[in-house]
């Protein structure tokens, strides 16, 4: 299971600058996923093959200094909570402040690894200062410069030492995480299936209170339902909201396989619920996307068909994800909902033989090679799959690097075409013969 590690500290210590350092490193090495506008506060980064994502609760903070003090308090206590371990940000240029101690105090009685990071050490001088940094009570501390990355090493020998190791699935059922924004349904959605009033739904966002897990057996279809309505009670901000609704996404999507994308017909597919669809397809979960409260839409002005387009435009290049319109307060289609989330799931786990991988894919390779770039030609020997828990093949061929996007591009839609990878994100890697 992946690890969560949060950044926490005041305004203006370089939280951000750091967390972009921290994913710049990996989106070098990684394909960057084409037309992805990436969430600004959320990212995964990985050192000496230790992956973990990273959330910068930094970039949430809107408003004037009081405010500052509440929301930093907010959000140290939404770190504490979701993440494996924290990186407490600290400016060695304007040394302790008040804010410093209380974000302190609050980390002093954690149990979780806490990380004191003095930031903008640059030079010999700002490495005396840093000194002060003793009387937070938290020990020793790491002193890096995000500008130039120096000291960023031993800071991340040190946390990937103490993060959770990668656990193995306990049991073979596949879990299932109903995402989506405050008042989407999830909860309606959930009690509809599981037929008994589990939760406690009512109109106020933010009423369940964590994610519940609910071992489902129905129809031979055995699961673990995830509702990720939690987000606490003492949020009733709106941005608030939405920020920690997408923190604990984040959580549920890390730990299952199939994502069940619950948004509301009448508000539509908006920004915060392409976010979490792109989460999901970043962290290469399987996704079915359910339109619910369809029963509520004026169908003159939408039609099912129109709709479907609407949301596909959205979500290109990825679009070969089922599209549901559903509604949990009538039942209509939930039912086909979990079907088609445990096909998706299937599709997920799927092998193919490398034998009749090849036997389909070089003919096609054949007859529409990759264009030749400076007048070189690419060739593809084979190809096969890679043993993860989701889609990755690798084709093997003379030049990789000469392999551009549309035709990786090309490969995955053949792959879709012959092979049913139906909600699932697919990854093509290009390796040297």
């Amino acid at each position: 299971m992946g690890a969560i590690v949060a950044i926490v500290g005041r305004p203006n210590v370089g939280k951000s600058t750091f967390f972009n350092r921290m994913l710049q490193r990996r989106e070098a090495i990684v394909d960057a996923t084409s037309g992805v506008t990436r969430d600004r506060h959320y990212g995964k980064s990985d050192w000496n093959g230790r992956e973990f994502s990273l959330i910068d609760t930094g970039g949430y903070v809107l408003g004037s200094d009081d405010v500052f003090e509440k929301e930093i308090d907010k959000q140290v206590e939404l770190a504490i909570d979701e993440a494996d371990a924290i990186l407490f940000m600290v400016d060695a240029e304007t040394g302790v402040t008040g804010m410093d101690e209380d974000v302190a105090n609050m980390l002093r009685k954690v149990d979780k690894p806490v990380f004191l990071v003095v930031n903008k050490v640059d030079n010999p001088q700002r490495l005396d200062d840093a000194v002060e940094f003793y009387s937070l009570g938290l020990g020793d501390y790491f002193t890096v410069s995000s500008i130039n990355g120096s000291g960023t090493g031993d800071l991340l020998d040190a946390l990937v030492e103490v993060l959770p190791e990668k656990g193995e699935k306990e049991d073979e059922v596949p879990r299932f995480a109903v995402v989506g924004r405050p008042n989407a349904g999830k909860s309606s959605f959930i009690n509809a299936l599981i037929g008994e009033e589990r939760y406690i739904v009512t109109e106020i966002a933010g009423t369940t209170r964590d994610s519940i897990d609910t071992r489902y057996n129905r129809f031979g279809f055995e699961f673990n339902l995830v509702d990720t309505a939690g987000i606490r009670r003492k949020s009733k901000v709106q941005e608030d909201l939405e920020f920690y609704s997408v923190m604990r996404s984040v959580r549920a999507i890390e730990h299952c396989d199939v994502c069940l994308l619950v948004f509301d017909a009448t508000r539509g597919f908006d920004g915060q619920v392409e976010n979490i669809f792109w989460l999901a397809q970043r962290n290469n979960k399987g996704i079915v996307i359910l339109v619910n409260k369809w029963d509520l839409v004026d169908k003159d002005t939408h039609s099912v068909k129109e709709y479907t387009k609407l949301i596909k435009q959205a979500i290109e290049p990825f679009t070969d994800v089922p599209i549901l319109f559903i509604s949990a307060l009538t039942k209509q289609r939930i039912y086909k909902a979990i079907e088609t989330a445990v096909e998706v799931y299937q599709n997920r786990s799927k092998r193919i033989p490398t034998r009749k991988l090849n036997d389909t894919m070089l003919p096609i390779i054949e007859k529409t090679p990759p264009p030749a770039y400076k007048g070189k030609y690419v060739k593809v020997k084979y190809c096969t799959q890679l043993p993860t828990a989701y889609p990755q093949f690798a084709f093997f061929c003379n030049l990789p690097q000469y392999i551009r996007e549309p035709y990786k591009r090309f490969l995955e839609n053949q792959l879709r075409e012959h092979f049913d990878f139906t909600g699932v994100p697919v990854t093509i890697f290009m390796r040297k013969k």
